[in-house]
């Protein structure tokens, strides 16, 4: 401001700003975009760095790998999709899918019936019930190793508890490691008693945030626990039972550790492949063949295999949901 003296009265005249105080404006302006703008991205950043190292990177690398004749040591010739070709008319390679689907269906679908059920009781007003919640949590804290070889000596053919079981039912001794279908029950109940905990708890937390008004309504207008469960409970918890049956899928068709300590630490899953699922079908060929540009391609066959099954169970659940 300055002075203008007139007439013998003094006012206060407004002086122009300078250039500095633009500098000082647009500097605040910049600075406030900066915050809004450009922050998050910064905040998220690490996660997307992260799974472009760790994630992406090793996703096209592998698509690149599965293009060529990739040894351990030597030349590394590009041969375009003849990996997937001869995979694809590889017998042991659909063996290993038959098998790795055939165990995912008995395994998830108990699962989570099984782990659906045992939430609701959960739900339910007991007597230490938080004992009974961190209980069913106890499967997934022990060691894989440790289920599979406990579970190795409950199925062994001689001495066995399962078989000693169905003996007193008069059952001969199952060698369950010598066929198919044995050897799938014997994993899908590792599965089965290491997961079913764990989606109960996913479920348990889904049933908690469903409002206990319905429920009160519902046992006014005089509908049963059951019919309550089912056309409350089950719909509401749609979105939940989606995600644990995505999951669940994506884990059923990456099997890999219950199999291989059932059958002792070998790849081959049996003697003629009884029990061998896709993964371990990669790891044979990548790290005991050395063949990494056909263990490429088969990794990429199974995440769209992964893929296409994830898109059916999903259409299946949201059509179960709707259709009721």
């Amino acid at each position: 401001m300055s002075l203008d003296v007139d007439a013998g009265r003094t006012r206060l005249r407004p002086v122009p700003p300078g250039p500095h105080r633009h500098r000082q404006s647009g500097r605040r302006h910049l600075l406030s975009w900066l915050d809004m703008r450009a922050t998050p991205y910064l905040f998220v950043s690490p996660y997307f760095v992260l799974f472009a190292l760790f994630g992406l990177f090793p996703l096209v690398f592998t698509l690149w790998v599965s293009l060529h004749e990739w040894q351990l040591a030597g030349d590394r010739d590009f041969i375009g999709m003849e990996n997937y070709t001869q995979l694809l008319a590889d017998t042991k390679f659909w063996n290993s899918v038959g098998n790795t689907v055939g165990i995912f269906v008995l395994a998830t679908v108990p699962q989570l019936l099984i782990a659906l059920l045992l939430a609701n009781a959960l739900n339910k007003r007991l007597r230490g019930r938080l004992v009974l919640r961190l209980s069913v949590l106890i499967p997934l804290v022990t060691s894989v190793v440790a289920v599979g070889v406990i579970f190795t000596q409950l199925y062994a053919r001689d001495y066995g508890l399962v078989n000693w079981l169905l003996g007193t039912l008069g059952v001969e001794p199952i060698h369950w490691q010598n066929q198919k279908w044995s050897s799938w029950i014997a994993i899908a109940t590792m599965v089965d008693w290491r997961w079913t905990g764990y989606n109960a708890i996913i479920y348990l937390a889904g049933m908690q945030t469903i409002s206990r008004d319905i429920y009160e309504a519902a046992s006014i207008d005089g509908a049963t626990p059951r019919r309550q469960f089912w056309t409350i409970t089950v719909p509401l918890l749609k979105p939940t039972i989606i995600f644990t049956v995505i999951v669940s899928t994506i884990g059923g068709f990456t099997l890999f550790a219950e199999p291989v300590i059932f059958g002792g630490g070998g790849m081959t899953g049996g003697t003629v492949g009884q029990f061998q699922t896709v993964a371990m079908f990669i790891v044979k060929e990548a790290f005991r063949d050395f063949d990494y540009g056909y263990a490429a391609a088969a990794a990429w066959i199974l995440f769209l295999l992964i893929l296409i099954a994830a898109l059916i169970n999903f259409a299946i659940t949201r059509g179960l949901g709707r259709s009721r």
